[in-house]
């Protein structure tokens, strides 16, 4: 905390939260609202959600779509490097793959405080805007899983933004989608790396290595670096990553 008060981003104490004890208010770089907190809740599921294995959070009723947990949220920054850096030295967290442009420019990073290969992705603002969300994303157990998601998506009228396809960056499978209220969430079997070297060295995408697309070719569309929460106006959107 004396941290962040240190660099003027600490906001002070917030009581009285839903599923955990006080926590700390800050922002970062970009005027993202973040918060830390260490006394949780933890779920203690009814009897008739119980598991058969008690190391298990709760049973698992595998029908819908199946959404396992959070795996990790997206930011949209109009300065991704001072955010990263951010993360980097007031929240511990390790750089584990990047965009870095052919003038210098900082276009996405991703980063993690487990060894999972992320738990924070920054991906540029084409608005220019600050303190937007890209998207939350929820994590299944497979790739059949996501493809059944964009069935039953389909079924019932859900936007689908781009997917089922795979992300060259993480190598995560993936299907975008916006709920009623226009926010992004994303679909994925995630997790596909872990990061468990200690000296892990950071992988750089050049700009023409992004422009290929993803994976398998699918282009990244415009919509990818514009649309976010809170809703903005686009008109200083310039398609050049």
């Amino acid at each position: 905390m004396a941290a962040l008060e240190a660099v003027g981003y600490g906001q002070g104490w917030k009581e009285n939260n839903i599923g955990h004890e006080p926590a700390y208010c800050f922002t970062d770089p970009d005027d993202h609202n973040l918060e830390i907190y260490y006394e949780t809740e933890w779920y203690d599921p009814p009897e008739h959600l119980c598991p058969a294995l008690k190391n298990q959070a709760s049973r698992y009723p595998d029908h819908v779509i199946g959404l396992r947990r959070i795996d990790h949220i997206n930011l949209l920054a109009a300065d991704v490097r001072a955010t990263r850096i951010f993360m980097e030295e007031l929240l511990g967290m390790r750089v584990t793959e990047q965009v870095i442009f052919d003038d210098g420019s900082e276009k996405a990073a991703w980063l993690t405080a487990t060894n999972k290969s992320y738990d924070v992705a920054i991906a540029e603002d084409w608005t220019g805007t600050k303190g937007r969300l890209h998207h939350v994303t929820y994590a299944v157990d497979s790739r059949e899983a996501i493809l059944r998601a964009a069935d039953l998506c389909l079924e019932h009228n859900v936007f689908m933004e781009t997917g089922p396809h795979k992300h060259a960056i993480q190598q995560t499978f993936f299907l975008y989608v916006y709920e009623p209220g226009g926010n992004r969430f994303e679909i994925a079997n995630a997790g596909a790396r872990l990061i468990l070297a200690p000296d892990w060295k950071p992988i750089i995408w050049s700009e023409e290595e992004r422009k290929k697309g993803q994976a398998w070719g699918l282009p990244t569309i415009p919509s990818f670096h514009q649309h976010g929460t809170p809703f903005v106006e686009r008109a200083n959107a310039t398609p050049d990553d």
